[in-house]
């Protein structure tokens, strides 16, 4: 299939050049060209009725959540754009955590959500500088003075929305190793100079 609609008349043009060179048919290359640019319409609409024809008997892709992790019937697990979602079978999606949910879920850092209850949420995600974890912390209220290392992730607790969000930034340790950016950040408290 051709993947660019702008060479379908290069295309085209070619494969009539062709066969009018096999059928020795007696076309000028005015009228080669004029040919190919009147069937590119007419060719693009078969090309896409025959494509829209085998996407309507395609298998649907659905994602699968590894099992070991799920406890049996007590989430609803769904993935979207790379994000793990767990909701507990119980909660109403119009809740507080719900609606941090719908406000957070399409962030390209987020990897992880569970709602366990209407009002507790725990969002993991990968920020790539110290500057998205810093942009986290504020959405959620946090302190950065009560954020915890978890091995090389970072955890702290914080609210939205009526909601408890418990955030986990994964590989975020590895991001305060330059200490001077954290502390000009405000992310770390400023290293107490020794006499």
């Amino acid at each position: 299939m051709i993947q660019d609609p702008q060479r379908v008349p290069h295309k085209l043009h070619s494969a009539l050049q062709m066969a009018t060179g096999l059928l020795d048919l007696p076309l000028t290359v005015a009228q080669l060209e004029a040919l190919a640019l009147e069937l590119t319409g007419p060719v693009r609409a078969l090309v896409a009725e025959a494509v829209a024809a085998t996407s309507d008997d395609s298998p649907v892709r659905y994602a699968i959540a590894d099992p070991s992790v799920i406890e049996a019937g007590e989430f609803e697990v769904t993935e979207y754009a790379g994000c793990i979602t767990r909701i507990g079978l119980d909660v109403d999606l119009d809740s507080p955590a719900g609606t941090v949910k719908d406000k957070v879920r399409r962030q390209p850092d987020v990897t992880a959500i569970e709602i366990r209850d209407a009002h507790t949420i725990a969002i993991t995600v990968e920020p790539g500088s110290l500057d998205a974890w810093r942009w986290w912390l504020h959405q959620f209220g946090i302190d950065p003075a009560t954020v915890q290392a978890a091995g090389t992730a970072m955890t702290a607790t914080g609210r939205k929305d009526d909601a408890a969000v418990y955030l986990r930034g994964d590989g975020v340790a590895a991001l305060y190793v330059d200490r001077a950016a954290a502390e000009l950040m405000c992310l770390l408290a400023p290293a107490k100079a020794t006499s």
